[in-house]
């Protein structure tokens, strides 16, 4: 199985410094400050590309099951809102919001929840934040409607 890699560089102190954060493939490089982490400075930070991964991971696995049911998506739209909060004495990631929006011809929505909750269980970065609260709200949309 393929393993992958990105990189940090940080410079200074925490509030003051900056950094960048580049993907291995080379198809993203992008700021990071204190001010684009934890307020809303410009610039990256952790938690979006996090948000970008679970988003990704929850598609595709969405997608496989459909398939393995015998369905064809005609497409999937997933937003993940992920949150850090100060708990306690230290910042950690407490939930991770899926929102998604899927056309699948002749499917039900009661399939579609079914399929769509086990996508977020099965999901690989769903199962690395199993310490966050992971919520999701699906939407099977209708063909020509």
């Amino acid at each position: 199985m393929a393993t992958r890699k990105s990189e940090a560089l940080w410079q200074g102190k925490l509030q003051s410094g900056n950094g960048k954060i580049k993907l291995g493939s080379g198809a993203f490089e992008g700021d990071l400050s204190f001010d684009s982490r934890f307020q809303e400075g410009r610039g990256t930070n952790p938690e979006e590309l996090i948000a970008a991964a679970h988003a990704g991971c929850f598609s595709m696995a969405l997608a496989h099951g459909l398939e393995k049911e015998g369905f064809a998506p005609g497409g999937i739209r997933t937003t993940a809102r992920v949150s850090i909060e100060k708990v306690e004495d230290r910042f950690k990631i407490t939930k991770s919001e899926l929102e998604t929006e899927a056309e699948v011809p002749g499917l039900s929505d009661d399939k579609f929840q079914e399929l769509a909750d086990a996508a977020k269980t099965s999901c690989p970065v769903s199962q690395v934040l199993q310490g966050a609260d992971i919520t999701l709200s699906a939407k099977l949309v209708q063909v020509g409607k």
